[in-house]
């Protein structure tokens, strides 16, 4: 067993510098994942913000496919990860023309957004469509600002101030 572990391990740390080496290595690679990411204060908590979320995609035509509550299953093993909650959804009229231009955006759709709690502060944040587009080569630019203009108008919506 424990061979099988340091086997998994090393496999692990082989892939992991092969992916770093590819793609710039270090802290340079790190950059524009980070650079790719909307962040917005909701002044919610946590699970409220993803309700507003949720409720306003179904409002508005798209469908919730999941909700992942990793705060809940962290704590299933006795780790204090506090509120940490993602909604996974989305609306075929918009996905499937981006999938259809690039079959691994599958990948990353539906979309997801991820609300937590840290510091006294709840934020929510998500891949803008553009930065996922660009990855995996998405060439209808149309239909990706269709979907960035959609995510941006939900997200606001659920952490607008009542």
């Amino acid at each position: 067993m424990r061979l099988l572990i340091l086997s998994l391990s090393a496999l692990c740390l082989s892939a992991c510098a092969s992916f770093s080496s590819a793609s710039g290595g270090g802290e340079e690679a790190a950059a524009p994942v980070r650079e790719a990411l909307v962040v917005k204060t909701s002044p919610y908590s946590a699970a409220e913000t993803i309700d507003r979320l949720a409720a306003i995609v179904e409002e508005r035509g798209a469908r919730v496919f999941a909700r992942i509550d990793h705060g809940e299953g962290a704590e299933g093993v006795g780790v204090d990860l506090g509120p940490t909650i993602v909604l996974i959804f989305g609306n075929p009229r918009m996905g499937a023309p981006v999938m259809q231009s690039s079959r691994t955006m599958a990948l990353d759709l539906p979309l997801r957004v991820l609300a937590w709690e840290e510091d006294g502060r709840t934020r929510l944040a998500f891949h803008p469509p553009e930065a996922l587009a660009a990855f995996h080569g998405v060439d209808d630019a149309q239909a990706v600002e269709r979907m960035s203009q959609a995510l941006n108008a939900l997200t606001d919506a659920a952490v607008a101030p009542d």
